[in-house]
């Protein structure tokens, strides 16, 4: 009786299969919905037509004052945040989040492999932030084999978004930029990229998620995918099964082993394409600013502050002389919806924001105790600062950064006083006293350090010889540094 069930239900299962395969339509070019047929050709024609368009990135650095061999902040590690194509065996869990926003550290030339894809005729490419980062020298391949000399048209580290340009008189070939906010999870995919060196390699698989919150920065919202993404496939397209690209191979989660274990995440073509004409015209982007300090609703917040569901984002904090001071929203409020826009989950505040032109008047409605609440703003530019170095300060042998929101979050520090160590010269005296990148300066010679401008204030003040004594944040604990000036 088990052996008749047996062949009766493979019997069952092959004339389903082969029903499937007869009946389904033939998925062609141009269709809205052509879907996947298991045994056709479809990624075959998806990979002849899109390969031409994708390219090999390699990248030389040279080596920068500013940047220290062999050392690294040894906090703990933001979250859950998996690592960006770490190599094997890295063991500063924070080098690559400051790799990322403050450049590379070494004394040798550095070289990088990457992709990128054209999107005009013009020679615009896109590819990540950290494939171009800092770069000297960009050379772009086209899969005939031409090669390119390539500039940085515009970056924009918090979205590990780069476009760069190649030029040619010829006719270049181009992909065609998709529609991933209609992108469904279980959708087929393809990614192509050069992982390892290996030009043009195609890997197939499904969408498994979207809208990921990887701890990478204030707007993530990446698509994660099965397809198979590795070091080199940074700034590679995922494409639909219609032939269009949907996402840009930004990181992979490497868990304890170091190598890809099945989960990779792409950056929503939208998104880019949303900041493509402030990449083009002013090289970075102009985002909008609130001014709040916001924290997830948790089921015991939502009681505690009367909320029906546990959405929005609730107010920590509100920053001194922000739209959101000036328009009276408050500690405690709850904001669920802005410009029209329902915040459903704490993480889309800010992105929602961003996306704000400065100078719009948007209204912002909150809960407070436990009534909704229209309140008017007019959204301000938010400020992009970097990282500086002073004559004295470089004299020091150091490179510092205001704490930003989301420096305080992703690092997690419990205040935004005081400045975040960037970079250390080798064998400067900052270095000699041990300082550290990751590290917060809090005070000079026993005198509060509020910010990056007060900290340039304290040390155009202080003479370049004798000795300085810093208090530095490191980890959770709090030590005294003195710095001897040469």
């Amino acid at each position: 009786m088990k052996n008749l069930s047996a062949k009766v239900s493979t019997f069952l299962t092959v004339a389903v299969v082969s029903t499937f395969l007869v009946n389904s339509p033939s998925p062609l070019w141009g269709k809205e919905d052509p879907g996947v047929i298991v045994g056709s050709n479809i990624f075959v024609e998806i990979a002849a037509k899109e390969n031409p368009a994708i390219v090999h990135i390699s990248t030389t650095t040279k080596p920068r004052i500013g940047q220290m061999p062999g050392r690294g902040f040894r906090g703990r590690p933001p979250g859950q945040q998996p690592p960006r194509q770490q190599p094997p065996g890295q063991q500063d869990p924070f080098r690559d989040f400051f790799d990322r926003f403050f450049g590379p550290q070494g004394n040798r030339p550095r070289t990088s492999l990457g992709t990128g894809f054209i999107i005009d005729k013009e020679g615009h490419l896109f590819t990540n932030n950290h494939v171009v980062a800092g770069a000297d020298e960009i050379k772009v391949t086209l899969k005939n084999g031409d090669e390119y000399d390539a500039k940085v048209i515009g970056t924009d580290p918090k979205t590990d978004i780069a476009l760069i340009k190649i030029e040619d008189n010829n006719n270049l070939p181009v992909v065609e930029l998709g529609d991933s906010d209609n992108l469904q999870v279980g959708e087929w995919v393809m990614a192509i990229g050069n992982p390892f060196g290996l030009n043009h390699t195609v890997t197939v698989g499904v969408v498994s998620a979207k809208g990921r919150v990887i701890g990478s920065g204030p707007y993530d919202d990446y698509i994660q995918t099965d397809a198979s993404i590795n070091p080199g496939n940074s700034g590679g397209p995922l494409i639909n099964t219609k032939g269009k690209v949907i996402g840009i191979s930004s990181a992979i989660y490497a868990g304890n082993a170091g190598g890809n274990i099945g989960i990779g995440f792409a950056i929503p073509i939208n998104l880019a394409k949303s900041i493509l004409e402030d990449l083009k015209t002013k090289g970075t982007v102009t985002r909008g600013r609130l001014g709040v300090m916001i924290q997830k609703i948790t089921p015991e917040l939502a009681k505690s502050f009367d909320l029906s569901e546990n959405e929005g984002a609730l107010v920590g904090d509100i920053i001194k002389g922000s739209p959101a001071e000036r328009s009276g929203i408050e500690r405690g409020d709850v904001i669920v919806e802005f410009n029209g826009k329902h915040v459903k989950a704490m993480e889309e505040l800010p992105k929602i924001v961003a996306q704000t032109r400065p100078g719009s008047e948007v209204d912002v409605v909150v809960v407070r105790d436990g009534k909704r609440k229209v309140i008017k703003t007019i959204v301000d530019k938010l400020e992009e600062r970097g990282a500086i170095a002073s004559s004295k300060i470089e004299t020091m042998g150091l490179r510092v950064q205001d704490i930003t929101p989301e420096l305080m979050q992703s690092l997690d520090l419990d205040s935004q006083d005081g400045v975040l160590v960037a970079d250390v010269i080798f064998d400067s005296p900052a270095s000699t006293a041990g300082i550290q990148r990751g590290d917060v300066i809090s005070e000079i010679n026993r005198e509060k350090v509020n910010n990056l401008h007060d900290f340039e204030v304290k040390m155009n003040k202080l003479d370049t010889e004798g000795t300085m004594l810093l208090l530095i944040k490191r980890g959770g604990s709090t030590i005294y540094v003195a710095v001897k000036m040469q």
